[in-house]
């Protein structure tokens, strides 16, 4: 889609705020060296960011022989943004101020296995629930909340707020803001963890400052969230990264998507638990119905040096270095991530044998120029990705004119 120029002036106004927010106080001349953009153009975002409330001015530094220079800083309390994590197993809810510092926390656990926890309306109703916690928490008029950004797994319509294709819980085309728009006032915003994960790890983690990134979310599904040029590759459907169904063992294990041999089916929490339970069915580590009980058991027993536990996570390693070789061979990134809570649980003992895996099947010169890292973000990756999608689309409709106080994932005002 061709962008216009009002697309250009939203994406130049948000990149500035990531600036401001990365590097307070910051001077005008700074953000125009970070951005890329002319100093005229950036007084010009400055001076509406200011305007919005979400900066403020904070006095002047020296410069070498001129005037001294204004700088700007986030102001925190110029509103509150609400991530939601929504994931196979549990809904993770975290409120921020306009700095992206948490401000308040919830979660509700999620149960696929009962058939009553995974419809669309009780998920819904979770979500709202858990969004109410948070900003009765910390005290936030609903007026103060600019958006709420919500993650789904799967193929998700962030312009229609649709669940497309969410092969965990076999849903198809569920309407899903629509749904809680029912349950809330505020305006929402609908993505999946692959694009959460990646904003967060370019504005706050290891894909900082980097143009080629990928950000691989290793939980109970799998993908590969990509950064190509320093920003957000989505593709013609919002679909790019879904590197999770792409095939990794012809005619191999059964996937949720209706396919065989996917990377998801041997690297996500249920891969893992098989490949668990094919090396030692009555392991004590295995915890048949429990898969996050199954991967922290698997963890801590890396720790200690179990056997099982470290040979268990080779094989894991060995199918998904195999995968992100492929990565490597394709998107020759600076860096990869490994993200989400199966990495975070298992840790370095995975990165070790992940690297050793990539380096025995990657060609030698896209490899040389890439490093493979844990995620560095201690808390909640998709939540803090989720919630500046909430702070994109409040830049986008304050840029509006006469726009309406709320907006909904499309952009259009809940009046139609």
């Amino acid at each position: 889609m061709k962008r216009t120029s009002r697309d250009i002036r939203t994406a130049n106004r948000y990149e500035v705020l990531r600036h401001v927010i990365a590097g307070s106080p910051v001077s005008r001349q700074h953000l125009a060296a970070a951005t890329g953009l002319s100093l005229a153009t950036v007084a010009t975002l400055v001076g509406e960011l200011l305007r919005l409330g979400a900066i403020t001015e904070v006095g002047h530094e020296d410069s070498d022989g001129g005037r001294p220079r204004g700088l700007v800083a986030v102001n925190g309390s110029g509103g509150a943004l609400i991530g939601v994590d929504v994931a196979e197993t549990y809904i993770h809810v975290e409120l921020f101020d306009l700095s992206l510092t948490v401000l308040a926390r919830a979660e509700e656990e999620l149960r696929p296995e009962r058939p009553g926890e995974r419809g669309p309306e009780q998920v819904v109703a979770r979500i709202a629930t858990a969004v109410r916690t948070v900003v009765t928490a910390a005290g936030v008029p609903d007026e103060r909340v600019l958006g709420v950004g919500v993650s789904l797994p799967g193929q998700v319509d962030r312009e229609g707020g649709v669940s497309v294709f969410a092969p965990n819980w076999d849903w198809h085309d569920v309407p899903v803001l629509d749904l809680l728009a029912g349950h809330l006032p505020h305006p929402l915003h609908l993505d999946n963890p692959l694009r959460a994960c990646t904003v967060a790890e370019l504005w706050f983690g290891a894909a900082r400052g980097r143009d080629d990134a990928v950000v691989v979310n290793l939980g109970t599904g799998v993908g590969a969230g990509l950064a190509l040029g320093g920003t957000l590759h989505r593709g013609a459907s919002n679909s790019a990264g879904e590197w999770g169904h792409t095939t990794l063992v012809l005619d191999g294990r059964p996937c949720h998507c209706g396919a065989q041999g996917c990377v998801e089916s041997y690297v996500g929490a249920p891969g893992i638990m098989r490949n668990l339970r094919e090396l030692s069915p009555g392991s004590p580590l295995l915890h048949p119905d429990d898969q996050t009980a199954t991967i922290e058991a698997l963890g801590r027993a890396l720790a200690d040096g179990d056997p099982v536990a470290v040979k268990t996570v080779q094989n894991t390693a060995r199918y998904l270095g195999a995968g992100l070789a492929d990565l490597v061979n394709l998107v020759n990134p600076e860096v990869i991530v490994l993200s989400s809570w199966v990495a975070a649980r298992l840790g370095e003992p995975l990165l070790a044998e992940v690297r050793t895996a990539v380096a025995g099947r990657a060609l030698r010169r896209p490899l040389a120029s890439t490093r493979i890292v844990l995620s560095p973000i201690p808390d909640n990756p998709v939540s803090l990705g989720a919630a500046t999608f909430a702070l994109e689309g409040w830049l986008a409709s304050a840029g509006r004119a006469h726009a309406p106080a709320r907006w909904k994932a499309n952009g259009k005002s809940r009046d139609g």
